[in-house]
């Protein structure tokens, strides 16, 4: 026989393209249209439907950028068409894919929302357009509103475009109303298509010389030779009947079985506001809802616990569609977070609270404690995750990200993952590398081939449905879900829950292998650095949390103030919690966004600013005597971790001469280029800078990614570098007892004041860096090369640190050319080591190269500054301030002490007298990370503690109160263990990086 499929293959694409398609609706009839288009930002619907609707027609411009307009649709429905399906058909003008254009709401003509409309997703069923959403007939008049997003459509396939999506809102109209029918809806027709689709899909997925291959294309080509071009619907029947042996034989034994659940990637920010994310996920809830009408199967995995609270807060009737689709089980509750946030970024506390507030609302609303956690579409995974995923009562773990990987291919898509303290929690990586499947036959076959533990486990995951902008599983998903769901050579499928599949999959592979540390994604490294506003706002109000709620619980307990300001601090936390998204703290969304996050973290900081005053108040009472409030939890100048009291001095004098500052500790050299040519620490009798080298050094990279202007930078942006070492003027002077030295550079179109400070007693040279810029496609960063060999480093990550190497042995350490830590870095040798410690930057790079003396240099580099075109052509342009300290002769231990002392700096409240802290422990290693109370307002405490050196630590805690028992809680403060108060205090043990939630309740 010929090889003839090429020819049926194309015959097939234009006749569905052409002929086929076309046919899905029949007869039509135009609807009445008028229109008020909203003068600004979105209205409720009941302001809507008062509105003045003017009359038009097919062919209306609409909707400026981030504009709205309602339209009003009205009409009869012919009566010669009964018993016939009949659907509205809905075109805005449609350009982009779904979730990335123009998007719509049906809405009753009292306001209630009914279905969303999107590109992929035109029509609406007659079942739902009769009064109040019932069915409406054949002979009935019809008339619904549809609120028209006039979202802009995304240039991603030009992410280079210098065109700011994030101004909000233009003038000209962006879209043309291209359709408004009633029209019969050809259901043969629409089967057809989709026979045909997924056996064309599967067929190209098979060898050329196996007989199924052959098989269905003769069966295709059959197909199309009965079908009559001039009344496809009456002839898809026929169609259909030659297709039907083809699709009735089933899957092979061996077939990999695959589960599929509904999904709706939404991303809570990103090309849109947070604003139409609202919308957004209200359309999505509705389209899930109807289509489960019709397809009782449908399962769809709702994560993020904030759109549940937004569609319950500004949807009434879709928030109860909503509870009635998940006491039905078709809706299901995933994830357990308040967002599906970063995690390389957000504090140890802030990713617990993402737990706390996203299990706690499921908990609450549905009464569901939610197992997995789902973050598909993260920038890389924290080795404290394992952890928390178990302390917050779940355990499993769902990512499809890693498929991102640049360099090298993740060897597992079903693993244990253990963390940072041994946890292990049961994880999946779906091998079909989308989380917005269209379950077709490309995908599946990929699914299946790609799966590593093909031969050890069968079963993997996969998310159906349009994703990132939101949309969700279509009808025509979930019918090819059931054309494939027993189907020869090809996986089987079934729609099913995440639980049944985790539960299923653990099952059968409990001997699945382990990988051990973070989850490091090889690409999108750049998001450590971009958009430093929002990340300097998230880090301070992180901080100015832990101090409200420790000096508030600290006041109440000693009885100096009445009340916990409960309602405030879980609305902060919320929203700083929302701000974690994974698209808005690494700083890959619109200006508009970014602009939003800003004015959030300075209202917070303010509204966190008052309680801390009034708390602090509080405990130091009258007076006027000045008392120092240390919330870090190291003692400092004499005032004990998470106390109050009076500061003594810490060391002699320092001195300035010639360029040196001494302060008997540490003596630091600057030329006259405003550049650190010594560190020399007195007591080691060591120098730090390496030979030949100047420390603080501003290297300006020329910064142009391949891909993903704000998400990456790529490993050749080191092969373009400038040392700014030009300068404007060097200042030397003492200022209330500290060395000072003030530095001023220009380049290009920026400038940089950096302000170096040595403090007695000091073993760490402090530095401002204040910079105003003003520079494109440009990347800055600080040098220090110190003369240490070290073969790795240190960084913090939530509730401990990581080690990474400074080598590239292998391609999975050179992979690592840009990495995250918190407060910290440091890298050390055998007795003697050097930090790098920050109040707000997150980006770093650290190497070493062998000098002619023999000797290593380690160069540590943080990342200060970029200057990406995409999706905010105006990032971080302007005035940023970030502070830095190089801390010499430091361990680890006093690496975590700095870290702490630079984002928790002492305030000072005038007041009679200090206090003892609400608590206090014996073994510096163990750190208390938070104290409040508890968040059932029973008045308990609540006290967070973790081990933070790496090693087992045993330690006493001391209550400064009078407690009556003490309990060990998980993340959500529910009992796991009773424990025994003892002479006062708890004795325990702990594991390296082990975190221990103690609840005391109060006599």
């Amino acid at each position: 026989m010929h090889d003839d499929r090429s020819l049926i293959e194309e015959r097939l694409g234009r006749a569905l393209r052409e002929r086929i398609r076309p046919a899905i609706y029949g007869t039509a009839v135009p609807l009445d249209i008028k229109v008020w288009h909203a003068p600004g930002e979105p209205v409720p619907p009941a302001e809507a439907l008062a509105a003045a609707y003017e009359p038009a027609e097919i062919g209306l411009p609409w909707g400026p950028a981030w504009g709205t307009a309602w339209f009003h649709f009205s009409g009869q429905v012919p009566a010669e068409w009964a018993g016939q399906e009949i659907e509205a058909v809905i075109d805005l003008g449609f350009s982009g894919g779904p979730g990335f254009s123009a998007e719509g709401l049906i809405h009753t003509t009292s306001g209630v929302p009914l279905k969303g409309l999107h590109p992929r997703q035109t029509y609406a069923p007659l079942s739902i357009l009769g009064p109040d959403g019932t069915a409406a007939s054949a002979g009935d008049t019809i008339e619904f509103y549809v609120e028209a997003a006039a979202n802009p459509e995304i240039p991603l396939d030009n992410a280079y475009a210098k065109v700011d999506i994030g101004a909000k809102r233009g003038e000209e109209p962006i879209y043309r109303l291209a359709r408004a029918d009633l029209a019969v809806f050809n259901a043969e027709v629409w089967d057809l298509i989709l026979d045909m689709e997924a056996l064309d899909g599967l067929q190209r997925e098979l060898s050329p010389q196996e007989p199924r291959r052959k098989e269905i294309l003769r069966a295709l080509s059959r197909a199309l030779d009965v079908l009559d071009y001039e009344d496809i619907a009456g002839t898809a029947t026929d169609a259909r009947a030659e297709l039907t042996d083809v699709l009735s034989r089933p899957a092979h034994a061996s077939a990999h079985q695959l589960s599929a659940v509904g999904h709706a990637h939404i991303d809570s920010a990103w090309l849109w506001p947070l604003r139409e994310t609202r919308r957004k996920v209200a359309r999505t809830v509705s389209n899930v809802a109807t289509l489960a009408q019709e397809y009782p199967e449908l399962v769809f995995a709702f994560s993020q616990a904030q759109q549940h609270a937004w569609v319950k807060d500004n949807y009434p009737e879709v928030w109860e569609r909503l509870k009635k689709a998940v006491a039905d089980g078709t809706i299901v509750p995933v994830g357990g977070m308040w967002v599906e946030s970063d995690t390389n970024l957000p504090g140890g506390e802030a990713l617990a609270r993402q737990f706390v507030h996203g299990k706690r609302f499921f908990l609450d609303e549905y009464g569901i404690d939610t197992q997995e956690v789902w973050l598909p579409d993260s920038f890389g995974y924290t080795a404290a995750l394992p952890q928390l995923v178990k302390l917050s009562g779940s355990k499993w773990f769902l990512t499809q990200k890693i498929s991102w990987n640049k360099e090298n291919k993740f060897p597992h898509h079903t693993f244990f993952w253990e963390g940072l303290d041994g946890t292990r929690v049961f994880t999946h990586f779906p091998p079909i590398d989308t989380y917005n499947s269209d379950l077709s036959g490309r995908e599946l076959a990929h699914a299946q081939r790609n799966f590593a533990e093909n031969g050890a486990a069968t079963r993997s995951l996969v998310p159906f449905g349009y994703g990132d902008g939101g949309g969700g599983p279509t009808r025509e998903f979930v019918a090819t879900a059931r054309r494939v769901a027993n189907l020869e050579s090809s996986p089987r499928v079934t729609i099913e829950s995440p639980t049944e599949f985790f539960s299923a999959a653990e099952e059968e592979y409990t001997n699945a292998p382990v990988w051990s540390g973070e989850l490091y994604l090889e690409i999108h490294r750049a998001t450590y650095t971009s958009q430093a506003k929002t990340k300097q706002g998230n880090r301070r109000s992180e901080h100015l949390l832990r101090e409200a709620e420790l000096w508030s619980a600290a006041a109440v307990v000693a009885g100096k103030l009445d009340t916990y300001p409960y309602e405030d601090l879980d609305r902060i936390w919320k929203a700083v919690l929302l701000n974690q998204f994974h698209d808005i703290l690494p700083g890959s969304s619109i200006s508009w966004v970014h602009r939003e996050a800003e004015a959030t973290y300075a209202k917070l900081a303010g509204e966190l600013e008052a309680i801390i005053a009034k708390a602090q108040q509080a405990l130091a009472g009258s007076g006027d005597a000045q008392i120092v409030f240390n919330a870090a939890p190291h003692t400092r100048g004499g005032v004990a971790g998470l106390g109050a009291g009076v500061s003594v001095g810490e060391g002699q004098a320092v001195t300035i001469d010639n360029g040196v500052l001494d302060n008997g500790v540490i003596q630091v050299t600057v030329d006259d280029r405003g550049l650190i040519t010594s560190v020399y620490d007195v007591a080691a009798d060591r120098e730090v800078i390496a030979p030949g080298s100047t420390a603080n050094l501003l290297q300006l990279h020329v910064d142009t990614p391949n891909h993903w202007d704000a998400w990456d930078v790529d490993s050749f942006y080191k092969n373009n570098v400038r040392d700014v070492t030009e300068v404007d003027s060097v200042d030397f002077s003492t200022v209330e007892g500290v060395a000072t030295v003030v530095v001023k550079r220009s380049f290009n179109r920026s400038s940089v004041t950096q302000t170096l400070r040595l403090r007695p007693g000091a073993k760490r040279l402090d530095i401002e860096t204040s910079m105003d810029w003003h520079e494109s496609e440009k990347f800055l960063k600080a040098a220090f090369p110190v003369d240490v060999h070290a073969d790795r480093s240190a960084s913090e990550t939530q509730f401990g640190h990581i080690f990474r190497p400074t080598h590239q042995n292998t391609s999975w350490d050179a992979a690592k050319f840009e990495i995250a830590a918190h407060r910290w870095v440091h890298v050390g040798e055998p007795g003697y080591g050097v930090a790098v410690v920050n109040d707000s930057t997150y980006g770093h790079d650290i190497n070493r190269t062998a000098r002619e003396d023999g000797g290593t240099t380690t160069t540590i580099r943080t990342s200060l500054i970029r200057a990406p075109r995409f999706p905010d052509p105006q990032t971080d342009q302007g005035v940023h301030v970030v502070n830095h300290a190089l801390v010499v002769g430091a361990g680890i231990p006093e690496a975590i002490e700095e870290g702490y002392r630079i984002n928790l700096p002492e305030r000072v409240v005038t007041g009679a007298a200090g206090i003892d802290p609400i608590v206090a422990l014996d073994n510096g290693n163990v750190i208390v990370e938070a104290v409040k109370l508890a968040d059932d307002e029973s008045g308990d405490v609540v006290v967070r503690l973790y081990e933070s050196s790496g090693g087992r630590a045993r330690a006493t805690l001391t209550p400064g109160f009078a407690a009556g028992t003490v309990t060990e809680v998980d993340l959500l403060e529910r009992h796991l263990a009773d424990r025994e108060l003892k002479d006062g205090g708890i004795s325990f043990e702990l594991r390296p990086f082990q975190i221990l939630t103690l609840r005391f309740t109060r006599n």
